[in-house]
């Protein structure tokens, strides 16, 4: 048997924990193609079929759920090494790997990355826009702007604040459909919605009013488009209070069915010491507190 390359590996078990070679491919930072070779060498190589296709995507077969252990303990292992070297390196110099949601990239970061190159030029950033949680154990980011609360194990996390959401939508759109007085008139109304994701599904369920994806006449879980159909007078969508209070021409709906939203900066343990990822994650880190106070 041909030894197996590690790359190899990490694109198995990028499909299998996603579920799809897009989201594998966005992940590991690859090409589909790319990751679909390496899953039909390693099937080549071991000599079984690794995933078959369903209505919820690319399921692991039983050989590959065999094989899902023992690779994700080599990549732990092979990470370890790679971040305590890192963690040992004292310059200011080389690339920071950074990873936040596609809102947050687009509306918050780049003042804050203009301002860290002009303090430390020297200093390259690698910007990861992605609404899925990257994998810092296996170092798919340096740094990771999170807003949900962190549960991996040997991750450092700090607060940096909460964000107010609401319900907005511009004053056109309310001169010609009527204000909103309760939650029932909302369910009348046009809101944008997520395709595949469920949080505003259950965020209505938790209120009382279930409903079914139909209830939103536009669906996209690209919240950056959410966000600019909002502009375009599509309907009511979920905004951040502080970039909606922004636009005078948007009008916030007096009901609250969401919670703010926690912001943590999150590493690994093991880079924490490393000093060109601290002055990153402290700059960052001081600036997004700022932003949000």
């Amino acid at each position: 048997m041909n030894p197996l390359d590690w790359s190899l590996l990490r694109s198995f078990l990028a499909v299998a924990e996603t579920g799809s070679l897009s989201a594998a491919a966005q992940q590991v930072d690859a090409a589909q193609p790319t990751l679909s070779r390496h899953i039909r060498e390693l099937e080549t190589i071991l000599g079984v079929s690794l995933f078959s296709r369903s209505s919820r995507g690319l399921e692991p077969t039983e050989a590959a759920l065999g094989l899902l252990g023992d690779a994700r303990a080599m990549g732990d292992a092979a990470e370890a090494l790679t971040l305590k070297a890192l963690g040992r390196s004292q310059h200011l110099t080389g690339t920071v790997r950074i990873t936040t949601s596609v809102m947050v990239a687009n509306m918050w970061l780049p003042p804050i990355l203009a301002s860290l190159r002009v303090a430390e030029p020297s200093i390259q950033i690698e910007l990861v826009p992605s609404d899925l949680n990257q994998n810092l154990l296996r170092r798919d980011a340096d740094i990771a702007i999170r807003m949900v609360d962190p549960t991996q194990n040997a991750l450092i996390a700090r607060k940096l604040g909460d964000v107010p959401v609401g319900l907005f939508a511009t004053r056109s759109y309310f001169d010609r459909h009527g204000r909103i007085a309760m939650m029932e008139d909302l369910l009348r109304h046009d809101v944008i919605g997520f395709d595949r994701s469920e949080v505003i599904l259950k965020l209505y369920a938790a209120a009382g009013y279930p409903v079914a994806r139909e209830a939103f006449p536009i669906r996209c879980d690209d919240q950056m488009v959410g966000w600019n159909l909002l502009l375009a007078g599509a309907g009511i969508g979920f905004a951040q209070v502080m970039l909606a209070d922004r636009y005078p021409e948007l009008e916030r709906v007096d009901i609250d069915i969401i919670a703010p939203m926690p912001v943590w900066l999150v590493m690994h343990e093991d880079v924490r010491s490393n000093a060109r990822i601290r002055r990153v994650a402290d700059f960052m880190g001081d600036a997004i507190s700022d932003l949000i106070r």
